[in-house]
Protein backbone atom coordinates (compact mmCIF):
# COMPACT_ATOMS: atom_id res chain seq x y z
CA UNK A 1 0.00 0.00 0.00
CA UNK A 2 2.88 2.41 0.80
CA UNK A 3 4.35 1.69 -2.64
CA UNK A 4 1.03 2.60 -4.29
CA UNK A 5 0.85 5.91 -2.44
CA UNK A 6 4.50 6.65 -3.27
CA UNK A 7 3.91 6.05 -6.99
CA UNK A 8 0.73 8.17 -6.92
CA UNK A 9 2.56 10.99 -5.09
CA UNK A 10 5.45 10.99 -7.56
CA UNK A 11 3.00 10.94 -10.48
CA UNK A 12 1.26 14.03 -9.10
CA UNK A 13 4.57 15.86 -8.73
CA UNK A 14 5.58 15.04 -12.31
CA UNK A 15 2.22 16.01 -13.79
CA UNK A 16 2.10 19.20 -11.69
CA UNK A 17 5.51 20.24 -12.96
CA UNK A 18 4.39 19.94 -16.58
CA UNK A 19 0.72 20.85 -16.15
CA UNK A 20 -0.67 22.99 -18.93
CA UNK A 21 -1.80 26.51 -18.15
CA UNK A 22 -4.56 26.42 -20.76
CA UNK A 23 -8.16 25.52 -19.99
CA UNK A 24 -8.67 21.73 -19.88
CA UNK A 25 -11.56 20.59 -22.07
CA UNK A 26 -14.69 19.06 -20.56
CA UNK A 27 -15.43 15.49 -21.57
CA UNK A 28 -17.82 12.55 -21.50
CA UNK A 29 -16.73 8.90 -21.49
CA UNK A 30 -18.02 5.33 -21.61
CA UNK A 31 -16.15 2.78 -19.52
CA UNK A 32 -16.33 -0.97 -18.94
CA UNK A 33 -14.29 -3.29 -16.79
CA UNK A 34 -14.01 -5.27 -13.57
CA UNK A 35 -15.48 -4.58 -10.13
CA UNK A 36 -13.82 -6.38 -7.22
CA UNK A 37 -15.54 -6.68 -3.82
CA UNK A 38 -13.04 -5.92 -1.06
CA UNK A 39 -13.11 -6.08 2.72
CA UNK A 40 -16.16 -7.68 4.32
CA UNK A 41 -18.18 -7.34 1.07
CA UNK A 42 -16.14 -10.10 -0.56
CA UNK A 43 -15.50 -12.07 2.64
CA UNK A 44 -16.79 -15.65 2.99
CA UNK A 45 -16.27 -15.84 6.76
CA UNK A 46 -19.48 -17.26 8.24
CA UNK A 47 -18.67 -15.86 11.69
CA UNK A 48 -18.36 -12.30 10.38
CA UNK A 49 -21.96 -11.16 10.01
CA UNK A 50 -20.88 -8.35 7.66
CA UNK A 51 -19.45 -10.88 5.19
CA UNK A 52 -21.19 -10.33 1.88
CA UNK A 53 -20.00 -13.32 -0.19
CA UNK A 54 -19.92 -10.98 -3.23
CA UNK A 55 -17.83 -11.98 -6.25
CA UNK A 56 -15.69 -10.28 -8.86
CA UNK A 57 -17.96 -9.05 -11.64
CA UNK A 58 -18.45 -6.55 -14.41
CA UNK A 59 -19.09 -2.83 -14.25
CA UNK A 60 -20.20 -0.36 -16.93
CA UNK A 61 -20.11 3.39 -16.47
CA UNK A 62 -20.99 6.72 -18.04
CA UNK A 63 -18.45 9.24 -16.78
CA UNK A 64 -17.63 12.88 -17.41
CA UNK A 65 -16.45 16.22 -16.08
CA UNK A 66 -17.11 19.90 -16.68
CA UNK A 67 -14.14 22.18 -16.03
CA UNK A 68 -14.88 25.42 -14.21
CA UNK A 69 -11.45 27.01 -14.35
CA UNK A 70 -8.37 25.61 -16.07
CA UNK A 71 -7.58 22.22 -14.41
CA UNK A 72 -10.38 22.24 -11.82
CA UNK A 73 -13.80 20.78 -12.57
CA UNK A 74 -16.80 18.83 -11.32
CA UNK A 75 -16.93 15.18 -12.32
CA UNK A 76 -19.67 12.58 -12.16
CA UNK A 77 -20.22 8.88 -12.76
CA UNK A 78 -23.26 6.65 -13.23
CA UNK A 79 -22.35 2.97 -13.14
CA UNK A 80 -23.84 -0.52 -12.92
CA UNK A 81 -22.24 -3.42 -11.04
CA UNK A 82 -22.91 -7.17 -11.05
CA UNK A 83 -21.07 -8.85 -8.16
CA UNK A 84 -22.18 -12.43 -8.83
CA UNK A 85 -24.18 -14.80 -6.65
CA UNK A 86 -23.75 -17.42 -3.93
CA UNK A 87 -22.11 -20.57 -5.31
CA UNK A 88 -22.13 -24.17 -4.06
CA UNK A 89 -19.12 -23.56 -1.82
CA UNK A 90 -20.86 -20.57 -0.21
CA UNK A 91 -24.07 -22.54 0.32
CA UNK A 92 -22.13 -25.39 1.94
CA UNK A 93 -20.24 -22.92 4.13
CA UNK A 94 -23.45 -21.26 5.35
CA UNK A 95 -25.32 -24.55 5.84
CA UNK A 96 -22.49 -25.99 7.93
CA UNK A 97 -22.39 -22.83 10.04
CA UNK A 98 -26.11 -23.01 10.82
CA UNK A 99 -25.83 -26.73 11.53
CA UNK A 100 -23.12 -26.07 14.09
CA UNK A 101 -24.87 -23.09 15.71
CA UNK A 102 -28.21 -24.87 16.07
CA UNK A 103 -26.62 -28.25 16.82
CA UNK A 104 -28.78 -29.63 14.04
CA UNK A 105 -28.42 -32.90 12.19
CA UNK A 106 -28.11 -30.97 8.93
CA UNK A 107 -29.18 -27.80 7.13
CA UNK A 108 -30.56 -27.51 3.62
CA UNK A 109 -29.90 -24.05 2.17
CA UNK A 110 -31.20 -22.64 -1.13
CA UNK A 111 -29.95 -19.35 -2.59
CA UNK A 112 -31.45 -17.16 -5.31
CA UNK A 113 -30.69 -13.86 -7.09
CA UNK A 114 -27.49 -11.82 -7.56
CA UNK A 115 -25.67 -8.74 -6.25
CA UNK A 116 -26.78 -5.84 -8.47
CA UNK A 117 -26.38 -2.13 -7.79
CA UNK A 118 -26.12 1.24 -9.52
CA UNK A 119 -23.89 4.10 -8.35
CA UNK A 120 -24.46 7.80 -9.00
CA UNK A 121 -21.55 9.90 -7.71
CA UNK A 122 -20.41 13.49 -8.16
CA UNK A 123 -17.51 15.52 -6.82
CA UNK A 124 -14.57 17.87 -7.38
CA UNK A 125 -11.88 16.86 -9.86
CA UNK A 126 -8.41 18.17 -10.58
CA UNK A 127 -6.50 17.22 -13.70
CA UNK A 128 -2.76 17.24 -14.34
CA UNK A 129 -1.59 17.54 -17.95
CA UNK A 130 1.64 16.32 -19.50
CA UNK A 131 1.90 16.34 -23.30
CA UNK A 132 -0.80 13.89 -24.58
CA UNK A 133 -1.62 12.52 -21.11
CA UNK A 134 -4.08 13.79 -18.50
CA UNK A 135 -4.23 12.46 -14.93
CA UNK A 136 -7.66 12.97 -13.31
CA UNK A 137 -8.07 12.79 -9.52
CA UNK A 138 -11.56 12.94 -8.03
CA UNK A 139 -13.31 12.61 -4.67
CA UNK A 140 -17.05 11.97 -4.85
CA UNK A 141 -20.25 11.24 -2.98
CA UNK A 142 -23.81 10.30 -3.95
CA UNK A 143 -26.07 7.28 -3.78
CA UNK A 144 -25.94 3.58 -4.52
CA UNK A 145 -29.18 2.01 -5.71
CA UNK A 146 -29.19 -1.61 -4.56
CA UNK A 147 -31.61 -3.56 -6.71
CA UNK A 148 -30.87 -7.05 -5.39
CA UNK A 149 -28.75 -9.24 -3.15
CA UNK A 150 -28.98 -13.03 -2.83
CA UNK A 151 -32.00 -14.39 -0.97
CA UNK A 152 -31.72 -17.59 1.06
CA UNK A 153 -34.04 -20.07 2.72
CA UNK A 154 -32.92 -22.66 5.25
CA UNK A 155 -34.42 -25.89 6.58
CA UNK A 156 -32.92 -27.45 9.71
CA UNK A 157 -33.46 -31.05 10.71
CA UNK A 158 -33.11 -32.44 14.21
CA UNK A 159 -34.08 -29.15 15.92
CA UNK A 160 -37.60 -29.36 17.45
CA UNK A 161 -37.71 -25.58 18.07
CA UNK A 162 -37.01 -24.82 14.39
CA UNK A 163 -39.16 -27.13 12.32
CA UNK A 164 -40.07 -24.73 9.50
CA UNK A 165 -38.15 -22.97 6.75
CA UNK A 166 -36.71 -19.56 7.63
CA UNK A 167 -35.67 -16.85 5.19
CA UNK A 168 -33.18 -14.07 4.60
CA UNK A 169 -34.81 -11.82 2.04
CA UNK A 170 -33.38 -9.94 -0.91
CA UNK A 171 -32.03 -6.53 0.08
CA UNK A 172 -32.80 -3.41 -1.93
CA UNK A 173 -32.91 0.35 -1.45
CA UNK A 174 -31.14 3.68 -1.96
CA UNK A 175 -28.19 4.39 0.32
CA UNK A 176 -25.43 6.97 0.72
CA UNK A 177 -22.23 6.20 -1.18
CA UNK A 178 -18.78 7.76 -1.32
CA UNK A 179 -15.68 7.18 -3.38
CA UNK A 180 -12.47 8.31 -4.99
CA UNK A 181 -10.92 7.70 -8.40
CA UNK A 182 -7.80 8.19 -10.46
CA UNK A 183 -7.95 8.15 -14.25
CA UNK A 184 -5.35 8.44 -16.96
CA UNK A 185 -6.39 9.71 -20.40
CA UNK A 186 -4.20 9.32 -23.50
CA UNK A 187 -5.06 11.75 -26.29
CA UNK A 188 -5.57 9.99 -29.63
CA UNK A 189 -6.82 13.06 -31.48
CA UNK A 190 -8.08 16.55 -30.69
CA UNK A 191 -11.42 15.28 -29.40
CA UNK A 192 -10.87 11.58 -28.67
CA UNK A 193 -8.88 9.85 -25.91
CA UNK A 194 -8.38 6.38 -24.48
CA UNK A 195 -9.03 6.26 -20.76
CA UNK A 196 -7.89 3.93 -17.97
CA UNK A 197 -9.55 4.44 -14.61
CA UNK A 198 -9.36 2.99 -11.11
CA UNK A 199 -12.09 3.80 -8.57
CA UNK A 200 -13.17 2.89 -5.06
CA UNK A 201 -16.81 3.03 -3.94
CA UNK A 202 -18.13 2.36 -0.44
CA UNK A 203 -21.59 2.31 1.12
CA UNK A 204 -23.19 1.06 4.36
CA UNK A 205 -25.54 -1.04 2.19
CA UNK A 206 -29.29 -1.54 2.40
CA UNK A 207 -31.10 -3.17 5.36
CA UNK A 208 -31.49 -6.96 5.33
CA UNK A 209 -34.62 -8.61 6.71
CA UNK A 210 -35.35 -12.21 7.72
CA UNK A 211 -38.37 -14.10 9.03
CA UNK A 212 -39.79 -17.38 10.34
CA UNK A 213 -37.04 -17.96 12.90
CA UNK A 214 -38.11 -19.52 16.17
CA UNK A 215 -34.61 -19.31 17.63
CA UNK A 216 -32.36 -16.29 17.02
CA UNK A 217 -29.24 -18.40 16.71
CA UNK A 218 -26.56 -18.44 14.08
CA UNK A 219 -25.87 -15.83 11.46
CA UNK A 220 -28.19 -12.80 11.60
CA UNK A 221 -27.44 -10.06 9.08
CA UNK A 222 -28.94 -6.57 9.28
CA UNK A 223 -26.89 -4.96 6.46
CA UNK A 224 -24.39 -5.95 3.78
CA UNK A 225 -21.79 -3.12 3.61
CA UNK A 226 -20.49 -2.46 0.11
CA UNK A 227 -16.82 -1.92 -0.83
CA UNK A 228 -15.91 -2.06 -4.52
CA UNK A 229 -12.59 -1.53 -6.26
CA UNK A 230 -13.06 -1.01 -9.99
CA UNK A 231 -10.64 -0.97 -12.91
CA UNK A 232 -12.11 0.14 -16.24
CA UNK A 233 -11.09 1.05 -19.79
CA UNK A 234 -13.02 3.31 -22.12
CA UNK A 235 -13.32 5.97 -24.79
CA UNK A 236 -13.39 9.67 -23.94
CA UNK A 237 -14.87 12.44 -26.07
CA UNK A 238 -13.74 16.00 -25.23
CA UNK A 239 -15.69 19.16 -26.07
Amino acid sequence: MKRVFTIAFLSIIIFTAFSAKAQVKSYIAVYGGVSDPIGSYGSTDYNNYNSGYAKRGVTFALDGAVYIKKNFGIGGTISFQDQGKLNLTDATNLAQGYTNDYRADQTTLNAFDRFHNFNALIGPQYSFVYKDFILDLRASAGITVITSTPETNMQLTGVPEETGVFYQYRSHGNEFAYGASAGLRWKLSDGLSLGLKSAYVGSPGAPVTSSERSEKLGRVQTRIPISELQVTLGLVVSF
